[in-house]
């Protein structure tokens, strides 16, 4: 479940600080459709600018039928509703600008979480994002100096891009709770520590669909919960 997959970050457990114990948890599966072999292209919404559309990168994010995605495919699971005090979220993560890419390539982060964007090659980048969840834009510089840091304060999806190297993007995606796990590309999920109660448990398969249960979380055990 932890582990790495190229170009995508499984941040559950590894990033977010420690959860109180608890008992209970939550597993099951996400049906996850493969990806095409063919994949249109992700479009520089700049300047109007398309990444290669064929073939589909090893690493990276997939427009299929305009609908973005992480690529190898994964889903995001998390509760959502009146979630008990939980620990402050995670200050400050990083999506490097490395060998001509992001890295990693796909990021989920609860509200509230700053993201940083080092240049780590010789030459120069642009940040920026025309979506509804953060619009910024970090201009270009150089790996000597260090852009500030983008709060990302609301939940939904952003999408990267550099307007130097229209091949490059990236998927944040910004969920309102701390209790949240990433798929393995198997479909694949297991979400510990969960506090009791009643909640909706979303799974985010792509930019256009988002499936919800609702969710009674007993005080010990596993509940199984699969998504179609």
């Amino acid at each position: 479940m932890r582990r790495m997959l190229p170009g995508l970050l499984l941040a559950v457990g590894l990033l977010l600080p420690h959860r109180p114990v608890a008992a209970a948890e939550i597993e099951g599966k996400v049906n996850l459709p493969p990806l095409p072999a063919q994949a249109n292209p992700v479009t520089n919404q700049r300047y109007n600018l398309s990444g290669p559309a064929t073939p589909v990168p090893k690493s990276g994010i997939t427009n299929v039928d305009g609908a973005f995605m992480p690529n190898p495919r994964v889903g995001v699971v998390y509760l959502e509703g009146e979630v008990p005090a939980s620990p402050a979220p995670l200050r400050s993560v990083r999506i490097e600008q490395k060998d001509q890419a992001f890295v990693p390539s796909f990021l989920v982060i609860p509200a509230g979480t700053k993201v940083e964007f080092p240049n780590l090659d010789d030459f120069y980048h642009s940040v920026f994002s025309n979506s509804p969840t953060k619009r910024f834009d970090l201009g270009r510089f150089s790996s000597k100096e260090t852009p500030s840091p983008v709060l990302y304060d609301k939940p939904g999806l952003g999408i990267l891009y550099c307007d130097i190297h229209s091949n490059m993007r990236a998927l944040i995606l910004v969920v309102p709770t701390p209790w949240f796990v990433v798929t393995d590309k198997d479909g694949r999920y297991r979400l510990p520590d969960v506090p009791p109660g009643k909640y909706k448990l979303k799974v985010w398969k792509d930019s256009s669909t988002t499936l919800e249960r609702e969710v009674v979380i007993p005080a010990a055990g596993t509940l199984h919960v699969d998504f179609p």
